[in-house]
């Protein structure tokens, strides 16, 4: 069964092209005029990826970016006009995934779409001698348990939420806990790409990871110069 995207884009011209160079994929589309439509699309019927554009029509992508994390974690790309920094970081603080600024490539965007489905399925899985297996569905870090299918996460047998990247970061952290790995690693594992310019997207995800697993046994420490490690926290 090939997965779904939800595209949500006030200008029928792009909504038309990445339906066309997606469904060539082999991927279900469905388009949308605004934000609003697609989101009450979404409640009663989700789908597996979003492409939603800022400015739109009533609400902005902003706006329909939060009430969707509300309630899900699709994975979620941004599309816009504006080219700022300030857009940027606030798109990911909110949970998306990526970012794309218009003009753009419809084929790497659809190469990040491929990718970012890819992630979801595969991560887990990268390393998995690695961290304690519990069974085939799940593993374990400490109080911490990731469940694979469906994609939850508990700590102390308590859920926590978190976005697709946080929860694709953590399970790479534990995956691969017997060592420190490295920023530029993170970037490629995790979001598919590798720039001096992005390693702050790395850093404020990490804080954002560090907050939600704080009552865990768990903690994510800071190799200086270098990148992240997770261990035990000392009594």
């Amino acid at each position: 069964m090939s997965n779904i995207i939800y595209i949500a884009d006030d200008d029928s011209n792009i909504r038309n092209l990445l339906k066309a160079f997606l469904e060539r994929e082999g991927y279900s589309c469905f388009t949308f005029e605004n934000g609003e439509l697609l989101l009450n699309k979404f409640i009663t019927e989700p789908c597996d990826l979003v492409i939603l554009d800022v400015m739109m029509p009533g609400r902005d992508g902003f706006f329909i970016l939060q009430e969707l994390r509300k309630i899900s974690n699709v994975p979620i790309i941004m599309l816009t006009a504006r080219d700022s920094d300030q857009d940027y970081i606030q798109g990911l603080d909110y949970g998306s995934d990526d970012y794309f600024t218009k003009p753009f490539s419809p084929i790497k965007l659809t190469t990040k779409v491929k990718s970012i489905l890819k992630r979801q399925e595969e991560i887990i899985g990268a390393n998995p001698n690695s961290s304690e297996v519990i069974n085939s569905n799940m593993i374990q870090y400490g109080n911490i348990k990731i469940f694979k299918k469906t994609k939850n996460v508990t700590v102390n047998d308590k859920e926590i939420q978190l976005t697709p990247n946080e929860f694709s970061l953590l399970s790479y952290l534990i995956t691969n806990k017997d060592r420190a790995i490295g920023r530029p690693e993170l970037l490629d594992k995790i979001w598919g790409f590798e720039s001096d310019i992005e390693t702050r997207v790395a850093d404020d995800t990490v804080k954002r990871l560090r907050k939600k697993i704080s009552e865990s046994d768990v903690e994510i420490t800071t190799v200086w110069g270098f990148g992240f490690k997770l261990i035990i926290k000392k009594e």
